[in-house]
């Protein structure tokens, strides 16, 4: 047991498959994104991602992403306020969506940002993983 929770954000593709849980507790949250409409689907925001303010206003005004966040929000808040009271040490958060790039990076984001705020007294690792293993640079598909 440890004296803090540590809580592992993570975006990714699912062409690439769910990330592997290195913390050895072989779990935690799995989102899907893919319900979300697409900003990767429309030329201009082909080569931007999720941290890209014209991809986080189109998701914002045009998308249902706000209560699929809330809701993500409610469920791991039970998890970080339960873990941090019994003294685990881990949390695994993964948000998937097609290419890991658009919706899965603007909702990592703002669940680190959410936990955060929320719990001061949570460390918070955020990793991109495909967007990372492409140095942040995306080419039209």
């Amino acid at each position: 047991m440890s004296d803090k929770l540590t809580v592992n954000v993570r975006s990714f593709s699912y062409k690439k498959g769910i990330p592997k849980d290195e913390s050895g507790n072989g779990g935690g949250f799995v989102f899907d994104c893919r319900g979300i409409l697409n900003p990767g689907r429309i030329q201009e925001y082909k080569t931007q991602t999720g941290r890209d303010e014209a991809v986080k206003n189109y998701l914002q005004t045009e998308t249902k992403i706000g209560a699929f966040l809330q809701a993500a929000f409610q469920l791991v808040d039970i998890s970080i306020e339960d873990y941090s009271a019994r003294g685990f040490a881990n949390l695994e958060i993964n948000f998937g969506c097609t290419g890991g790039q658009h919706r899965s990076v603007y909702s990592a984001d703002a669940m680190a940002k959410h936990i955060q705020e929320k719990f001061p007294n949570v460390d918070v690792v955020v990793n991109h993983v495909e967007q990372e293993s492409k140095n942040w640079i995306n080419e039209i598909y």
